[in-house]
C-alpha cells in the first residue's frame, strides 16, 4: 500500500512539474499544496526528525547542483554584486525582518532574529524555475546575477540561523567566533575538496557509464559531512565544490548532469511534499496574519532596502534594482531551517515552522506570479537571446559540440575567407578569437595567423569512452621519434589525442612526432575500411588527412 501511494504521489508530482513549466508557477508551491491536500484527506505525518534528515540531504543536493549549474563565465561580470547580495544582503534583510518582528509583532528579540535569519535567503529552485520556464532573459546580466545570488545565499542564512539558535540554546561560544568558524572552515574545506576531487576525476579510470555520477554523489556526502564535523558550513563547502566542478571539463560530465538533474528533482518533490504533510491547516491559518505581515514587509521594505543600499556603489539601473528586489522569493531552504529550529529542543514562544511555512507559500505565490509581467513592464526583457545560456547544463545537455583549432604559421588557411572554407560536414564557424577579441565570423572575414577558430555542430558520438584506447609509449618503442603519417596502424584504429608530460593536450596531425612518455588516445572504429595507399599519386589527388598541418583543413 505504501509503495502504491508513493507511485501515485510521484505521478501527480510529474503533472505538477508540467504545470509549473508551462505557467511558471513555482514548483515549491505546487508540491506543498499537494502534500497539504494528502494531509487533508487523512494521510498524517508528524515525524519532524525524519523530515530534518531528509531536508538536510535534499539541501545538500540542491546546493551542490546549484553551484554545478552556475556558468561562471556568464556570472563573472556580476560576481561582486551577487556575492555582496548573497552575504551582506542576507544579513541586512534578516536583521531588518527580525527588528520588524520584534518591534511591531512583539515577539522575543532572539526568536525574532532567528525567524529573520531563517527566511533571509532567496530560493534558487523557485527563481531558476521561473527564469527558465518563462525564458526571462533579463537585461544587464540580471539573470546571471540572480542565479549566482540565489544559489549561494543559503549558507549565509544557515550560518545566521545556527548562530541565533546556539545563543537561544545557551552556547558558550560568542557570536563572532561562531560566524568566523562557520564561514572560514566552509570556504577552506570547499576549496580543498574541489581541488582534490578535480584531480581524482583526472586520475581515477571510471570507465563504466554512470560511475562518475556515483563518484560525484560520494564526493558531495564526504565534503558536507567532513566540513560539518569540524564546525564548518557544509552547505557553503558544497556550493564551492559544485561551482568548481561544474565549470571544468571531465569525462562523463553529461552523465553527471542528467543524473543530478533527475535526482535533484526527486529530492525537491520529496522535500516539498513532506513539508506540505507536516503542515497543519489549523496552525497555518492561525499564523497566517503574522506570516502575511512579515512577507509584505520583506517584499516592500526589507529586500528593496538591502538591494538599493548595497548596490548603490555599483550604479545599477533602477528597473534592474526593482527586478532584483522582486526576485527575493523564499523557499525550501527557509522551511528546512525552520525544521532544524523545531528539532533543536529550544523553548520557542511562537510556531516558527508554520510562520516560515506561510511566508514561503505567500512569497512563492505572489512574487513568483508577479516576476514575468513586471519584467515586461519594467522593460527588463531581452527577447533576442535565451536565458538558458546562463546555466552550465544548457550546453551539457544539448546535442551540440564545439571544437577549436589555432591557425599556425604557414597554414594553408591563412587568407581564406569564412565563406570559402567549404565545410562539407554539418559544422559552422561559431566564432574567431583574434588578439584577445571575439570576431563575428561573417562570410567576408579572412583568417589570419594565430587566429583561434571555433567550430560548432551536432553531436551524436558516444561519450562513454568505451571505444577509446589509451597507451603510453615507453623508451625504445618502435614508434618513438616517428611521425604519425609513417606509423602502421591497424585498419580500425585512429590516434585522436596525445597527452605529453609537461605539455597541454596535443591534437595529432600527420607530421606530429611521437616521443617517449607520450600517452596516446586511440579510437576503435568498428566496421572501418582502410583504403590501400596508391603506388603513384595522381596529379590532382585529394590531400590525405595525414598530410594536413591543421586538424580540419
Amino acid at each position: 500500500m505504501q509503495f502504491l501511494l508513493i507511485g501515485i504521489i510521484l505521478i501527480l508530482a510529474l503533472f505538477a512539474i508540467g504545470l509549473s513549466s508551462r505557467h511558471g508557477i513555482p514548483a515549491l508551491l505546487l508540491f506543498i499544496l499537494l502534500g497539504m491536500g494528502f494531509g487533508a484527506i487523512g494521510l498524517e505525518f508528524h515525524d519532524f526528525s525524519f523530515a530534518d534528515t531528509f531536508a538536510t540531504v535534499a539541501l545538500m543536493v540542491i546546493m551542490f547542483y546549484g553551484g554545478f549549474g552556475t556558468k561562471w563565465k556568464m556570472a563573472k561580470p556580476v560576481a561582486k554584486e551577487a556575492i555582496i547580495l548573497s552575504s551582506m544582503g542576507v544579513v541586512v534583510t534578516a536583521l531588518l525582518t527580525g527588528g520588524f518582528i520584534h518591534l511591531v509583532l512583539r515577539v522575543d528579540l532572539l526568536e525574532s532574529m532567528l525567524i529573520g535569519s531563517i527566511v533571509g535567503s532567496t530560493d534558487y529552485a523557485s527563481v531558476s524555475n521561473i527564469l527558465r520556464s518563462k525564458n526571462l532573459n533579463l537585461k544587464y546580466n540580471t539573470a546571471s546575477l540572480l542565479e549566482l545570488e540565489s544559489g549561494s545565499n543559503d549558507p549565509t542564512a544557515y550560518t545566521m540561523t545556527m548562530v541565533f539558535l546556539s545563543v537561544i540554546l545557551g552556547s558558550s561560544l560568542s557570536i563572532p567566533v561562531l560566524i568566523v568558524s562557520q564561514v572560514a572552515i566552509g570556504i577552506a574545506m570547499g576549496a580543498v575538496a574541489a581541488l582534490t576531487i578535480a584531480q581524482l576525476l583526472k586520475k581515477i579510470p571510471l570507465r563504466a557509464d554512470g560511475l562518475n555520477a556515483v563518484f560525484m554523489a560520494a564526493a558531495m556526502l564526504l565534503t558536507y559531512s567532513s566540513t560539518s564535523l569540524i564546525g564548518g558550513n557544509g552547505y557553503l563547502a558544497l556550493y564551492i565544490l559544485g561551482i568548481y566542478l561544474g565549470n571544468m571539463e571531465f569525462r562523463g560530465k553529461r552523465d553527471v548532469v542528467f543524473f543530478f538533474d533527475g535526482f535533484a528533482e526527486i529530492m525537491q518533490i520529496g522535500l516539498f511534499f513532506i513539508l506540505g504533510l507536516l503542515s497543519n491547516l489549523g496552525s497555518f491559518m492561525k499564523t497566517f496574519p503574522m506570516a502575511l505581515a512579515i512577507m509584505v514587509f520583506m517584499t516592500i521594505i526589507a529586500r528593496p532596502l538591502s538591494v538599493y543600499g548595497l548596490m548603490a556603489p555599483f550604479r545599477l539601473k533602477r528597473n534592474q534594482l526593482n527586478m532584483i528586489s522582486l526576485a527575493g522569493i523564499r523557499g525550501a531552504a527557509a522551511i528546512a531551517f525552520a525544521i532544524i529550529a523545531v528539532n533543536s529542543g529550544g523553548a520557542l514562544s511562537v510556531d516558527v515552522f508554520h510562520i516560515v511555512f506561510g511566508i514561503c507559500v505567500l512569497s512563492s505565490l505572489i512574487q513568483g506570479y508577479l516576476m514575468p509581467p513586471m519584467a515586461e513592464r519594467w522593460q527588463m526583457l531581452d527577447p533576442s537571446d535565451t536565458v538558458l545560456k546562463t546555466f552550465n547544463y544548457y550546453l551539457d545537455k544539448a546535442e551540440i559540440g564545439f571544437l577549436e583549432t589555432r591557425i599556425r604559421r604557414g597554414s594553408r588557411l591563412i587568407g581564406r575567407k569564412v565563406k570559402d572554407l567549404n565545410l562539407v560536414f554539418d559544422f559552422i564557424v561559431a566564432k574567431i578569437e583574434r588578439g584577445g577579441k571575439t570576431i563575428v565570423p561573417r562570410g567576408h572575414i579572412a583568417l589570419e595567423e594565430n587566429d583561434l577558430v571555433v567550430l560548432g555542430g551536432e553531436v551524436h558520438f558516444d561519450e562513454s569512452g568505451q571505444d577509446l584506447i589509451e597507451s603510453t609509449i615507453p623508451a625504445g618503442h618502435p614508434w618513438e621519434n616517428k611521425r604519425i603519417m609513417d606509423l602502421e596502424l591497424e585498419p580500425d584504429r585512429l590516434i585522436v589525442m596525445i597527452q605529453r608530460e609537461g605539455s597541454d593536450i596535443i591534437v595529432p596531425v600527420g607530421n606530429t612526432v611521437i616521443l617517449a612518455g607520450d600517452k596516446l588516445v586511440k579510437i576503435r572504429l568498428e566496421h572501418a575500411v582502410d583504403f590501400p595507399k596508391p603506388t603513384k599519386r595522381p596529379r590532382r589527388q585529394p590531400v590525405r588527412v595525414g598530410d594536413l598541418d591543421q586538424p580540419f583543413e
